[in-house]
């Protein structure tokens, strides 16, 4: 099983992050933020980590901190867990529908850190989370988790359908990318390292 436990505590945020790569999408997650509770319970389920989160945050300043936080700490705990990433897919893709929303994910467990967003949804309100706050939280985890991460919406009016779609497909493709390949020997690059 490769799994990772790690803490982050500062002067804004105290993260505890449990992550199951081979689990089957259980989910415990406390942010004090209910969408993205709700948000992050999705990416587990779809990629079939299982996940448990704790973070305590100012959330009397805003929710900033605490989802920002959770992302670097999600990132490090999946580099973590992957381990050498020997024999893995490394790459995963998902074209992700939801009602009128459609979205487009592709993953490259790399190693370079690096987010493209190409997403038209950046005010609001959907519930406790700022829709901004998305594109920050999916910044810090591709950063922290050293992977190449694309996010195209392409379709979609509702910021709720569409956010619920990023996450799911973001999970769809992180699953993908990280599961192992029975005919793969070794490192998946030309380098021989990731």
């Amino acid at each position: 099983m490769r799994n990772s436990k790690l803490n982050r505590e500062t002067s804004e945020t105290k993260i505890e992050v449990v992550l199951g790569i081979d689990g089957n999408g259980k989910f415990n997650v406390e942010s004090g933020i209910g969408f993205f509770d709700h948000m992050l319970d999705s990416l587990a389920r779809f990629a079939c980590f299982d996940l448990h989160i704790k973070a305590k945050g100012d959330l009397h300043v805003d929710q900033h901190h605490t989802i920002e936080d959770c992302g670097i700490v999600l990132g490090q705990a999946f580099r973590e867990a992957l381990g050498d990433k020997s024999g893995i897919e490394r790459v995963g893709d998902c074209l992700f529908p939801m009602d009128e929303a459609l979205v487009q994910v592709a993953v490259d467990i790399s190693n370079r850190g690096y987010l493209v967003w190409k997403v038209d949804c950046s005010e609001g309100m959907v519930g406790d989370f700022p829709v901004e706050m998305a594109e920050e939280f999916f910044r810090a985890l591709a950063i922290n988790a050293g992977i190449t991460l694309h996010i195209n919406l392409l379709s979609g009016k509702n910021k709720h359908h569409i956010l619920e779609a990023i996450f799911k497909g973001v999970g769809r493709a992180l699953g993908l990318a990280s599961r192992y390949n029975n005919r793969q020997e070794g490192i998946p690059s030309t380098k021989g390292t990731l």
